[in-house]
């Protein structure tokens, strides 16, 4: 096998990398996010994101299933459903909710699809 071309590769370090906002789609902030993959629109497909202490998300319903892994922190779902460091979770298409995180989380999260439909 050849080598791997440099423009074929993308890596980005969790710890070091530069995260970007990403906006609701009425543009409104709602966290942090670290992906590789250029094709993907920012939070969709693979990506890192990341929540501050006390901030929580835009209120939202996916356009297809979510999947997350918590890496570090601990989120609340708007249920009060406690997510913590090594939850592997997954929510159904059209599910609704938000969430919130006292002290600030890290997920890794794969989420299909080209946006979320606001539910405001």
């Amino acid at each position: 096998m050849k080598p791997i071309a440099a423009e074929d590769r993308k890596v980005a370090n969790i710890n070091t990398g530069t995260y970007e906002p990403f906006l609701s789609d009425n543009g409104t902030p709602d966290g942090d996010v670290l992906q590789v993959n250029p094709n993907n629109k920012r939070g969709y497909g693979f990506h890192v994101y990341r929540m501050e202490p006390g901030q929580t998300t835009v209120a939202h319903r996916h356009d297809g299933d979510e999947e997350f892994l918590v890496l570090e922190g601990e989120l609340f779902d708007h249920d009060g459903y406690r997510y913590g460091p090594g939850d592997l979770v997954w929510l159904r298409d059209g599910t609704e909710h938000c969430s919130t995180s006292p002290g600030g989380c890290l997920l890794a999260v794969y989420l299909p699809g080209t946006g979320a439909v606001g539910t405001e």
